[in-house]
């Protein structure tokens, strides 16, 4: 049985050279070391391996299939010195480890999105998603939890540095055969008596619902029905239950088919903004560096486009 407990890369670096070049002074003269110690190295590989490397019978360096299979360790071998080279090269520079990516519950239409294509760019990387309503992710901010998060309103009690993403547009959905469908121009005072689907007090889009609705709500009241989650609000308008003001990023899949429409309201959309961020005050590390740089560079893909429906 073969003993390879003595192969060195010299020795499959002179085999994969020569086979290559078709000679020993060829093999010789691209590693920098002289004929006789090429001949040196083959002898040893072939006493190592027990069984001749080459094709005595014709000219050349013709390998044996073991002559071969020792080609093909070569090979596995120098890509996986390849790959150690680029993962040392990555941690040295601190671009290798475990991103925390945070975002609000409103944007897990596109978060998911980018950890996906960033993974595939970086796959020495890993990034952990963690969705939560904007009360949940704001306690995690300032409790230091997260790297880099999405979200809307970046709030003004922690130092933070935000980048703009893309604009977050919010609108009022309802079924196609709603009896408000059929305007082309609807007034926020056309709302009233309308039974409004929403998620829970405390999250952003419920906050800024709220703001909205004032005029009406100031002098009619409002029936509010809550919600657990943003699939539950949808399916319930799309079965006739209310109508709902929410993320248009939420319901690109709905617009897109027509099960939901955008109704005409004046003064809608409001439009707010999705930014990344990240606390001003921690050192941000190089691998969440590189992620809000894929992020933003990447961004005109990562964002889908809001459907129109009229």
């Amino acid at each position: 049985m073969p003993d390879f407990r003595s192969l060195t890369l010299k020795h499959l670096r002179a085999h994969e050279a020569t086979v290559r070049l078709g000679s020993v002074t060829a093999a010789a003269r691209e590693l920098l070391v002289t004929p006789p110690a090429i001949t040196s190295q083959l002898k040893s590989l072939e006493n190592l391996a027990g069984a001749p490397l080459y094709d005595r019978s014709v000219d050349n360096f013709v390998p044996t299939p073991i002559g071969q299979a020792l080609l093909d360790c070569a090979e596995d071998i120098d890509q996986l010195i390849g790959r150690t080279h680029a993962k040392v090269a990555a941690l040295r520079s601190g671009a290798v480890g475990a991103i925390v990516f945070a975002a609000v519950s409103t944007s897990k239409y596109i978060a998911p999105t980018i950890v996906a294509r960033f993974q595939s760019a970086h796959p020495e990387m890993s990034v952990k998603l963690v969705i939560g309503n904007r009360q949940e992710i704001i306690r995690g901010l300032e409790s230091n939890e997260f790297d880099v998060l999405l979200m809307g309103r970046p709030p003004t009690h922690v130092p933070l540095e935000s980048s703009l993403l893309c604009d977050h547009p919010q609108i009022v959905v309802a079924p196609p055969d709603h009896a408000l469908a059929k305007k082309k121009h609807l007034t926020p005072s056309d709302l009233v008596g309308q039974r409004f689907l929403s998620r829970e007090s405390g999250s952003g889009t419920r906050e800024l619902m709220e703001r909205f609705l004032a005029r009406v709500s100031a002098r009619q009241s409002l029936e509010v029905v809550e919600m657990g989650t943003n699939e539950t609000i949808k399916q319930a308008v799309m079965a006739g239950l209310g109508i709902a003001f929410l993320s248009a990023h939420t319901c690109v899949a709905e617009l897109s088919d027509r099960k939901l429409i955008v109704l005409p309201v004046a003064g809608l959309p409001i439009v707010r903004q999705w930014y990344l961020i990240h606390r001003a005050d921690r050192e941000v590390s190089t691998a969440t560096k590189i992620f809000e740089d894929f992020v933003l560079q990447n961004k005109q893909q990562l964002i889908p486009e809001i459907p129109k429906t009229r």
